[in-house]
């Protein structure tokens, strides 16, 4: 099977070289702009970009632009990666219809694993189920088993439990969560979420502990050793 190709867009040359070798070892072929008209030519021209990673101010046409160009015509995941962390630019990314937004600096790390995410919503790889301290998510059948024993979920909390195994040990803010469970357009109460992790512990029993509470920020899933 090809690579995945991922497009990396910033104007910093040292912050390309970090994503690009990062996500090479993850095992993904990696395309270079350095400035926002040179990234539209290469995702127009390549036409089988799987992932555009985008930084906001940039020479020529910035993130927005890139963005609002791009969306025209194709509903290819973005991250945006900017220095920028105000909430109203956060929020005017999610209307562009970005699909994540990371603030500088990050970890390249996390990073990787927020792209094989994202690509795996957008059913991108071809895996098999994911599995995590006994958990196992079979997407393609929506079924949750914990032990070989089946689980009763709504579609949320399926989609709610499918969030946190892909994001094992990464703290989640329940912005981030109500962002990529219900969806960047979703104006609901965060408290939504609290509900939902409640009903969620409940059902998963012993293993619900696996859902750690974060407190003032929001959630991260870690299976105990």
């Amino acid at each position: 099977m090809d690579l995945l190709k991922v497009l990396v867009v910033d104007d910093e040359s040292r912050m390309r070289k970090l994503v690009r070798d990062f996500l090479t070892v993850k095992g993904f072929s990696v395309l270079e702009a350095e400035d926002g008209e040179q990234a539209v030519d290469i995702f127009f021209q390549r036409k089988d970009i799987s992932l555009v990673i985008l930084d906001v101010m940039m020479p020529k046409m910035d993130g927005w632009e890139v963005c609002k160009t791009i969306r025209q015509y194709s509903r290819v995941p973005m991250i945006m990666l900017t220095a920028r962390g105000e909430e109203r630019d956060e929020l005017q990314g999610f209307k562009l219809g970005v699909d994540e937004y990371i603030s500088k600096p990050f970890s390249p790390k996390i990073l990787a694993a927020r792209v094989e995410a994202i690509l795996r919503r957008s059913n991108m790889y071809e895996e098999g189920p994911a599995e995590a301290g006994g958990i196992r998510i079979d997407q393609a059948a929506h079924q949750v088993t914990i032990d070989g024993r089946s689980l009763d979920l709504s579609y949320k909390e399926f989609e709610l439990l499918t969030y946190f195994v892909e994001n094992c040990g990464i703290a989640l803010s329940r912005e981030k969560i109500l962002n990529n469970v219900w969806n960047y357009d979703y104006f609901g109460d965060a408290r939504t979420i609290d509900t939902h992790v409640k009903k969620l512990r409940s059902k998963m029993g012993e293993k619900g502990n696996y859902i750690k509470t974060i407190w003032g920020m929001g959630y991260k899933f870690e299976v105990d050793e």
